[in-house]
């Protein structure tokens, strides 16, 4: 849409919109009469649109159609309503907080939704449609069970949204094969590694935190699970944030670690500032972990910080 004619449209929806705020029920006529610049047409599709999404109640009187507020017009985000309209499937022109891949660079793939996912593989939408919103209707029919995705066929997703077109289909299924085919990749690498002293530890982190060390401008914590060779089984996303004890609970972190059948687990973060060194905090985190873990007897054997240029141990230091 070009930006005269979206402007034009953002008029017309703010026009029709600021008459029937003020009303808590109203003729269609009644609407059309008031209006400056928006035609008769286009009110009844802006009134029809709402009444479809629920926001409006329409009833036949012998005057015509008439509409009235489901909730009260003050609980109607109206603006935003407005925005989603004229941006349609322009996901670029959507808040910077919304724009999946945005996010995905600043934060990292791993703590975007199931929905901004699909998002970035769908692409673009439909009118009236953002890839963001199909990303969400495909991710709310697949929440119970997403291992099942990778067999829908195109039909089926379709129903879920219509904006996912074969090209979307097809990107969404290459995704999902790639991301298999990396985890195999990974699992099987992990087979080989001991992390059986504190040099390995940090080469290993080096190795497989390598974005979060670079890349990320947040601080994470993440654990590695351990078999009894000290081999890695699994390597899990605890939180995103400023690293701080009421945070990191014991519970999130040996919930993963009781899940794996661990014997032990690597604590990893990352500080975004690219020095490691240990902070008070994260000295207590540590130290209130390896207590929790003496206590359900799945022991802590370091906690690797990376950075830009190094990685250090909290054991080592």
């Amino acid at each position: 849409m070009a930006i005269s004619d979206a402007r034009k449209r953002r008029s017309q929806l703010t026009e029709v919109l600021g008459l029937i705020g003020v009303r808590r029920q109203f003729a269609k006529k009644e609407i059309q009469s008031l209006c400056q610049e928006s035609k008769p047409a286009f009110v009844t599709k802006v009134l029809k649109q709402l009444a479809q999404e629920g926001i409006l109640r329409m009833d036949v009187a012998e005057t015509g159609e008439c509409f009235r507020w489901a909730e009260s017009p003050d609980a109607f985000a109206g603006q935003r309503w407005i925005d989603r309209q004229i941006v349609g499937d322009q996901v670029t022109q959507a808040p910077l907080e919304e724009r999946p891949r945005e996010r995905l660079l600043d934060l990292g793939a791993a703590s975007l939704k199931t929905s901004e996912l699909l998002a970035i593989l769908i692409r673009s939408g439909l009118k009236g449609e953002s890839a963001v919103q199909a990303g969400q209707k495909v991710a709310k029919h697949v929440q119970d069970n997403l291992a099942a995705l990778p067999d829908y066929s195109p039909a089926e997703i379709k129903n879920f949204s219509k904006a996912v077109s074969i090209v979307a289909y097809c990107q969404i299924m290459a995704g999902i094969e790639l991301g298999r085919r990396v985890q195999t990749a990974m699992n099987e690498a992990g087979c080989q590694d001991r992390i059986n002293s504190t040099e390995a530890a940090k080469n290993y982190c080096k190795r497989h935190f390598s974005r979060l060390a670079h890349d990320s401008s947040h601080e994470e914590f993440h654990i590695v699970t351990l078999d009894t060779k000290l081999q890695p089984i699994k390597r899990h996303q605890i939180t995103v944030g400023t690293l701080d004890a009421s945070l990191v609970h014991p519970r999130e972190v040996f919930r993963a670690a009781i899940r794996d059948a661990a014997s032990s687990i690597l604590l990893v973060h990352n500080h975004p500032s690219g020095d490691p060194t240990p902070s008070r905090q994260d000295r207590e985190v540590t130290e209130r972990l390896k207590s929790t873990g003496d206590i359900v007897g799945i022991s802590v054997i370091d906690h690797i910080i990376v950075a830009k240029e190094h990685a250090l141990s909290l054991a080592e230091s």
